[in-house]
């Protein structure tokens, strides 16, 4: 019942909304979980073709190669060249987390940047501790269940 009346809340708070930062998973994001997952699933046989993940998710493929450029720079993703090429997870996808993901290319899992642990920025509701303590009940929920959840646990 007390998730519930958060969740409520949060969504009263979203559709009121006048303060810059939220938690919302942009389309690069789900993009790149669904390339990652897809990846991750066909991993033991051999380098991943960007055109096969294309193909299965309806993913743009030079969107794509560009996000895959923020994911090998930060070491998510390796990449070979040439007939047998495409890309590989660098590492187990079981060291991979969501919320990785997301901080990546989102930045805060936070409702609000005032109760961001990671991109803090002060906000008008700041002044009111209370819907702060909710808010910041809402983050850490959100934040443990998208650290706990692997890559692996998704395939």
């Amino acid at each position: 019942m007390v998730r519930g009346r958060y969740v409520i809340l949060y969504i009263v708070y979203r559709q009121s909304r006048q303060i810059e930062g939220e938690m919302k998973l942009t389309t690069k994001t789900e993009y790149l979980l669904l390339a990652l997952i897809y990846i991750a699933r066909q991993e033991k046989e051999h380098f991943i073709k960007i055109k096969d993940i294309c193909t299965v998710y309806d993913i743009p493929k030079k969107y794509l190669e560009q996000l895959f450029l923020t994911l090998k720079h930060n070491r998510y993703i390796k990449t070979k060249r040439g007939a047998n090429g495409g890309y590989k997870l660098a590492r187990p996808a079981n060291k991979i987390s969501v919320s990785e993901i997301a901080r990546l290319m989102d930045g805060a899992l936070a409702p609000i940047e005032a109760v961001s642990k990671h991109f803090y920025s002060q906000t008008p509701l700041e002044k009111e501790k209370k819907i702060i303590k909710v808010l910041q009940e809402i983050r850490d929920y959100i934040a443990n269940r998208l650290e706990k959840l692997k890559l692996s646990d998704l395939v």
